[in-house]
Protein backbone atom coordinates (compact mmCIF):
# COMPACT_ATOMS: atom_id res chain seq x y z
CA UNK A 1 0.00 0.00 0.00
CA UNK A 2 2.42 2.00 0.81
CA UNK A 3 6.69 1.70 0.14
CA UNK A 4 9.10 4.06 1.70
CA UNK A 5 12.79 4.17 0.10
CA UNK A 6 15.76 6.88 0.43
CA UNK A 7 17.76 8.71 -2.56
CA UNK A 8 20.48 9.87 -0.28
CA UNK A 9 18.88 11.87 2.44
CA UNK A 10 14.94 12.42 0.81
CA UNK A 11 12.88 9.78 1.85
CA UNK A 12 10.39 8.84 -0.79
CA UNK A 13 7.19 7.71 -0.08
CA UNK A 14 5.31 5.97 -3.07
CA UNK A 15 1.49 5.72 -2.86
CA UNK A 16 0.32 1.76 -4.48
CA UNK A 17 -3.10 1.31 -3.42
CA UNK A 18 -5.54 -0.15 -5.33
CA UNK A 19 -8.36 1.99 -6.74
CA UNK A 20 -5.96 4.80 -7.77
CA UNK A 21 -4.73 5.21 -4.59
CA UNK A 22 -8.10 6.17 -3.20
CA UNK A 23 -8.02 7.55 0.69
CA UNK A 24 -10.14 5.23 3.38
CA UNK A 25 -9.22 4.40 6.81
CA UNK A 26 -6.71 1.95 6.23
CA UNK A 27 -4.86 3.43 3.14
CA UNK A 28 -4.94 6.95 5.74
CA UNK A 29 -3.24 4.68 8.90
CA UNK A 30 -0.72 3.73 6.35
CA UNK A 31 -0.06 7.24 5.30
CA UNK A 32 0.55 8.08 9.09
CA UNK A 33 2.41 5.37 9.83
CA UNK A 34 4.61 5.99 7.10
CA UNK A 35 5.04 9.67 7.82
CA UNK A 36 5.69 8.70 11.62
CA UNK A 37 8.56 6.41 10.02
CA UNK A 38 9.82 9.36 8.17
CA UNK A 39 10.37 11.75 10.93
CA UNK A 40 11.71 9.02 13.09
CA UNK A 41 14.41 8.71 10.53
CA UNK A 42 15.17 12.40 9.91
CA UNK A 43 17.88 13.47 12.61
CA UNK A 44 19.94 14.83 10.04
CA UNK A 45 19.71 16.50 6.33
CA UNK A 46 16.45 15.24 4.96
CA UNK A 47 13.26 15.76 2.72
CA UNK A 48 10.34 13.97 2.11
CA UNK A 49 9.08 13.05 -1.95
CA UNK A 50 5.42 11.87 -2.31
CA UNK A 51 4.75 10.03 -5.46
CA UNK A 52 2.28 7.31 -6.65
CA UNK A 53 2.31 4.33 -9.42
CA UNK A 54 0.25 3.86 -12.23
CA UNK A 55 -2.18 6.15 -13.77
CA UNK A 56 -3.31 8.45 -10.56
CA UNK A 57 -1.11 10.22 -8.55
CA UNK A 58 -4.62 9.79 -6.02
CA UNK A 59 -7.90 9.79 -7.05
CA UNK A 60 -9.31 11.53 -3.58
CA UNK A 61 -11.95 9.26 -1.56
CA UNK A 62 -12.51 5.52 -2.11
CA UNK A 63 -16.25 6.67 -2.16
CA UNK A 64 -17.92 3.27 -2.38
CA UNK A 65 -15.89 2.42 0.94
CA UNK A 66 -16.40 6.06 2.72
CA UNK A 67 -20.16 6.14 1.96
CA UNK A 68 -20.67 2.44 3.35
CA UNK A 69 -18.76 3.68 7.19
CA UNK A 70 -20.83 3.61 10.29
CA UNK A 71 -21.20 7.30 11.94
CA UNK A 72 -18.40 6.29 14.28
CA UNK A 73 -16.27 4.89 11.43
CA UNK A 74 -17.51 8.18 9.08
CA UNK A 75 -15.91 11.03 12.24
CA UNK A 76 -12.85 8.93 12.42
CA UNK A 77 -12.13 9.37 9.05
CA UNK A 78 -12.73 12.84 8.72
CA UNK A 79 -10.82 13.56 11.78
CA UNK A 80 -7.82 11.45 10.32
CA UNK A 81 -7.74 12.91 6.62
CA UNK A 82 -8.04 17.09 8.25
CA UNK A 83 -5.14 15.43 10.33
CA UNK A 84 -3.36 14.15 7.11
CA UNK A 85 -3.65 17.37 5.09
CA UNK A 86 -2.58 19.86 8.84
CA UNK A 87 0.45 17.14 9.46
CA UNK A 88 2.14 17.63 6.09
CA UNK A 89 1.57 21.68 5.87
CA UNK A 90 3.11 21.30 9.50
CA UNK A 91 5.69 18.64 8.63
CA UNK A 92 8.93 19.36 10.28
CA UNK A 93 10.92 18.53 7.02
CA UNK A 94 10.38 20.51 2.84
CA UNK A 95 7.89 18.04 0.83
CA UNK A 96 7.56 17.99 -2.75
CA UNK A 97 4.75 16.24 -4.60
CA UNK A 98 5.64 14.34 -7.27
CA UNK A 99 2.17 14.20 -9.16
CA UNK A 100 2.92 11.08 -11.58
CA UNK A 101 -0.62 10.67 -12.79
CA UNK A 102 -3.89 12.47 -11.87
CA UNK A 103 -4.77 14.22 -8.70
CA UNK A 104 -8.38 14.50 -8.08
CA UNK A 105 -10.48 16.19 -5.31
CA UNK A 106 -8.50 14.68 -1.75
CA UNK A 107 -5.85 13.80 -4.29
CA UNK A 108 -5.38 17.30 -5.18
CA UNK A 109 -5.55 18.60 -1.49
CA UNK A 110 -2.66 15.73 -0.54
CA UNK A 111 -0.37 17.46 -3.22
CA UNK A 112 -1.46 21.20 -2.78
CA UNK A 113 -0.25 20.24 1.46
CA UNK A 114 3.15 19.82 0.38
CA UNK A 115 5.58 22.81 0.00
CA UNK A 116 6.29 22.03 -3.66
CA UNK A 117 4.98 20.11 -6.22
CA UNK A 118 6.32 18.68 -9.44
CA UNK A 119 3.44 17.38 -12.73
CA UNK A 120 3.75 15.19 -15.66
CA UNK A 121 3.46 17.52 -18.69
CA UNK A 122 2.15 14.51 -20.93
CA UNK A 123 -0.25 13.19 -18.09
CA UNK A 124 -2.31 13.54 -15.56
CA UNK A 125 -4.89 16.56 -14.47
CA UNK A 126 -4.91 18.30 -11.27
CA UNK A 127 -8.61 19.03 -10.46
CA UNK A 128 -10.50 19.60 -7.67
CA UNK A 129 -13.74 17.30 -8.80
CA UNK A 130 -15.70 17.47 -5.85
CA UNK A 131 -18.64 19.51 -7.17
CA UNK A 132 -19.10 17.02 -9.76
CA UNK A 133 -19.14 14.02 -7.75
CA UNK A 134 -21.36 15.89 -5.32
CA UNK A 135 -19.00 15.75 -2.16
CA UNK A 136 -18.83 19.03 0.45
CA UNK A 137 -15.54 20.45 0.95
CA UNK A 138 -14.52 20.75 4.51
CA UNK A 139 -14.15 24.75 5.03
CA UNK A 140 -10.73 24.39 6.67
CA UNK A 141 -9.06 23.16 3.66
CA UNK A 142 -10.63 25.55 1.87
CA UNK A 143 -8.50 27.88 3.86
CA UNK A 144 -5.82 26.23 2.90
CA UNK A 145 -6.54 26.25 -0.69
CA UNK A 146 -6.98 29.69 -0.50
CA UNK A 147 -3.53 30.25 0.45
CA UNK A 148 -2.26 27.68 -2.03
CA UNK A 149 -4.07 28.87 -5.48
CA UNK A 150 -4.83 32.32 -6.68
CA UNK A 151 -8.33 33.43 -6.71
CA UNK A 152 -9.08 32.88 -10.00
CA UNK A 153 -7.53 29.32 -10.61
CA UNK A 154 -9.70 28.61 -7.20
CA UNK A 155 -12.74 30.22 -8.36
CA UNK A 156 -12.42 28.11 -11.24
CA UNK A 157 -11.43 24.57 -9.59
CA UNK A 158 -13.57 24.64 -6.85
CA UNK A 159 -16.70 26.13 -8.93
CA UNK A 160 -16.25 24.50 -12.39
CA UNK A 161 -14.42 21.15 -11.52
CA UNK A 162 -11.94 22.65 -14.18
CA UNK A 163 -8.84 19.78 -15.00
CA UNK A 164 -5.62 21.51 -15.16
CA UNK A 165 -3.07 19.79 -16.71
CA UNK A 166 0.84 20.32 -16.02
CA UNK A 167 2.11 22.86 -18.18
CA UNK A 168 -1.22 25.04 -17.62
CA UNK A 169 -0.34 23.88 -13.94
CA UNK A 170 3.08 25.69 -13.82
CA UNK A 171 1.82 28.68 -15.38
CA UNK A 172 -0.62 29.20 -13.08
CA UNK A 173 1.21 28.59 -9.97
CA UNK A 174 -0.19 25.38 -8.91
CA UNK A 175 3.04 23.64 -9.75
CA UNK A 176 6.64 24.57 -9.69
CA UNK A 177 8.17 22.37 -12.87
CA UNK A 178 6.38 19.76 -15.54
CA UNK A 179 8.57 17.19 -16.98
CA UNK A 180 8.47 13.73 -18.91
CA UNK A 181 7.63 10.91 -17.12
CA UNK A 182 11.08 9.23 -16.55
CA UNK A 183 12.48 12.52 -14.87
CA UNK A 184 9.48 13.12 -12.92
CA UNK A 185 11.33 11.96 -9.46
CA UNK A 186 14.41 13.36 -10.28
CA UNK A 187 13.17 16.84 -11.30
CA UNK A 188 11.59 16.29 -7.50
CA UNK A 189 14.49 15.08 -5.63
CA UNK A 190 16.51 18.21 -7.83
CA UNK A 191 13.73 20.78 -6.44
CA UNK A 192 14.19 19.39 -3.12
CA UNK A 193 17.80 18.72 -2.10
CA UNK A 194 18.51 22.20 -1.45
CA UNK A 195 16.04 22.87 1.57
CA UNK A 196 16.74 19.93 2.71
CA UNK A 197 19.91 20.62 4.50
CA UNK A 198 18.68 23.59 6.25
CA UNK A 199 18.92 24.18 9.66
CA UNK A 200 15.89 22.11 10.80
CA UNK A 201 14.76 23.88 13.71
CA UNK A 202 14.89 27.21 12.14
CA UNK A 203 13.39 25.42 8.73
CA UNK A 204 10.28 23.94 10.94
CA UNK A 205 9.75 27.15 12.86
CA UNK A 206 9.39 29.63 10.01
CA UNK A 207 7.31 26.71 8.15
CA UNK A 208 4.80 26.40 11.04
CA UNK A 209 4.60 30.39 11.45
CA UNK A 210 4.29 30.61 7.69
CA UNK A 211 1.56 28.17 7.85
CA UNK A 212 -0.06 28.44 10.67
CA UNK A 213 -3.42 29.29 10.10
CA UNK A 214 -4.46 26.57 8.11
CA UNK A 215 -2.61 24.47 9.97
CA UNK A 216 -4.06 25.03 12.97
CA UNK A 217 -7.80 24.98 11.78
CA UNK A 218 -6.75 21.22 10.31
CA UNK A 219 -5.96 20.58 13.84
CA UNK A 220 -1.93 19.68 13.10
CA UNK A 221 -0.55 22.26 15.70
CA UNK A 222 -1.65 24.34 18.54
CA UNK A 223 -2.53 27.83 17.79
CA UNK A 224 0.45 29.51 19.70
CA UNK A 225 1.29 31.71 16.54
CA UNK A 226 -0.82 34.05 14.78
CA UNK A 227 -0.32 34.50 10.75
Amino acid sequence: MITLTKQDHIHVLTMEGEEGNAFDLDFLAALHAALDAVEAESDGPAALLITGTGKAFSVGLNVQTVMAYQPEQMATFNKEIRRLFGRLVNFPLPTIAAINGHAFAAGAVLALACDYRVMREDRGWFCLSEVDVGVPMDPDVMVMMQAKLTPQVLRDAALLGKRFGGPECVDLGVADAACSEESLTTTAVEHITALSVKERTIFAGIKSTLYASYATALGAVENTVKA
